[in-house]
């Protein structure tokens, strides 16, 4: 059985929240045979407040996540701002919260924990259509959702004209769900290959989400088949030694993802609470 069955109840603050995942986080990855430090955890802002996304800066966490293109953008500024002002004035980071206008790579490795970060690693986790990628390759550390090669010859385009390369994941559809984005299974080799002959797009690994549902043995299964063909990448000549990120798994399935092999897991709610019943979907 999984370890998500055996966790406590969720804490009432964020700081509590987070410290939770964070150990839940560990705990997989001990039992996967990996170290707590293998593991990057993007903390997903979808339905964060403001002041929610300042907190877990000063907790020290640095790896963000949004799934929205514009609320990506208004987020990736605010953080900026955010961070640039305490650099230039140290001592008023209880006074100076993001501003409150509704808006939208190691977590685990290498920052001090309660220390502020130096800067925040952006993960564009959700779709993304061809006519945003300008907008979002300005901050984004990692794009999750490539699942077309039109899409990489975007980014590609952007890439050269920013003369900047960008790191990308292929996102499967794992789940075989037809409403789910990312190439089918059969084509994410491919695609890898494809990608990996432009020049300034680089294919650093692969990503799927699982069903949503509460029958753990398909989420596994959907995880199993992901990292099977991210071991079939990495085995491909043609493909960048750089293939070597996993990403899958959220809130309700984050651990079994780790023990299938994940080494980065996206995670929202269960650091910044459930969303309101009438917040944006």
């Amino acid at each position: 059985m999984h370890g998500s069955a055996a966790h406590t109840a969720t804490p009432d603050t964020l700081a509590e929240r987070y410290a939770q995942t964070c150990q839940r986080v560990a705990d997989a990855s001990r039992r996967s045979g990996r170290r707590p430090e293998d593991i990057i955890l993007v903390a997903v802002t979808k339905n964060a407040e403001p002041e929610q996304v300042c907190e877990i800066l000063e907790l020290g966490h640095r790896d963000l996540g949004e799934n929205r293109v514009q609320q990506f953008v208004q987020r990736a500024a605010m953080v900026q701002e955010y961070l640039d002002r305490l650099r230039l004035h140290p001592s008023s980071k209880a006074e100076q919260p993001l501003p409150t206008a509704k808006a939208p790579a190691d977590a685990l490795n290498g920052q001090t924990p309660g220390s502020m970060p130096d800067a925040v690693r952006w993960h564009m986790i959700g779709h993304l259509q061809r006519n945003k990628v300008r907008k979002v390759t300005e901050f984004c550390k990692l794009i999750h959702s490539v699942d077309s090669l039109r899409l990489a010859e975007e980014i590609q385009q952007i890439a050269v004209r920013r003369n900047k390369p960008v790191d990308v994941l292929v996102q499967v559809n794992c789940s075989l769900e037809a409403q789910k984005f990312g190439c089918p299974i059969g084509a994410a080799i491919p695609l890898c290959e494809q990608i990996d002959t432009m020049v300034n797009v680089r294919v650093r690994g692969l990503m799927t989400m699982a069903a949503n549902t509460d029958d753990h043995s398909q989420a596994r299964a959907a995880f199993a088949r992901c990292r099977e063909l991210f071991e079939e990448a990495q085995k491909r000549s043609g493909i960048d030694s750089r293939c070597n990120i996993l990403s899958m798994g959220m809130t309700n399935d984050f651990e079994i993802a780790i023990e299938e092999g994940a080494n980065v897991v996206r995670i929202g709610s269960a650091i910044f609470g459930e969303r309101a019943p009438d917040a944006e979907e």
